[in-house]
């Protein structure tokens, strides 16, 4: 078990990075490495519903992620489904409420309709939070916050001059939950690669050289036992 101080450790996030590298240091397929990475997301998953955390959410797939080449796109998309349509039965009995983030307009029926179903069936679950980023950019977030803005304001529901941090953090994903504490990224990476970049302005970061097929208890273990011998001051002294 987590052993705690007095930071709180309410909402961990992920970006799940190095599938493709470590699938081809193996002379495998890139999808290969994909298939071995959710493997790690239900360690993830698994490790989270025993330490009794409350939010975790993890980036699966990024808005900037249609730039790949479109046999791997479909291949993702193919294993999405699948991994979804297999471990939904998992993730309702194991009391956990899923939700998905991004622009689900960009997806394919079926897959649509799979996450909306699944949203649906463990809506009312009280444990674990799981969120999954798919079709999300942090810039899209924030830009399909002030579209709303606009709307409100044309409606006469919001004066302008009332607009301020909390107006945008009521209309932007994840406004139900609490903020991200810690943010842990695998692959040897050093960037946020745009994600939750409104929400993560407080997160501790946690950076490991560790591809993520390979991420495990571990390794988790580790990235919060740092976050828990860190000063979190909040701008103050």
């Amino acid at each position: 078990m987590i052993k705690k101080n007095k930071n709180i450790l309410n909402h961990v996030a992920i970006i799940m990075d190095g599938n493709g590298r470590w699938a081809q240091r193996r002379n495998k397929s890139r999808i290969y490495g994909h298939k071995k990475g959710v493997k790690a997301v239900l360690k993830a998953i698994n490790f989270s519903l025993c330490n009794k955390l409350n939010v975790l959410t993890l980036y699966a797939f990024s808005s900037e992620n249609w730039r790949r080449p479109i046999q791997e796109i479909l291949s993702l998309i193919k294993l999405f489904i699948c991994t979804l349509s297999s471990k939904i039965e998992f993730i309702y009995n194991n009391n956990i409420c899923l939700k998905v983030i991004g622009n689900l307009n960009q997806l394919d029926l079926k897959f649509k309709n799979l996450i909306l179903y699944s949203e649906n069936l463990t809506k009312s679950n009280t444990g674990l939070q799981l969120n999954i980023a798919i079709n999300y950019g942090g810039r899209w977030d924030i830009v399909k916050v002030i579209k709303r803005i606009v709307y409100l304001i044309q409606i006469g529901l919001l004066n302008p001059n009332e607009i301020n941090e909390n107006t945008v953090s009521s209309l932007i994903s994840l406004n139900h939950l609490p903020p991200v504490d810690l943010l842990i990224r695998t692959g040897g990476e050093y960037r946020l690669s745009n994600f939750l970049l409104w929400q993560i302005a407080y997160t501790e970061f946690y950076f490991t050289n560790i591809l993520w097929p390979d991420f495990d208890d571990k390794i988790f273990k580790i990235a919060i036992d740092a976050y828990f011998c860190r000063k979190r001051n909040f701008g103050g002294l």
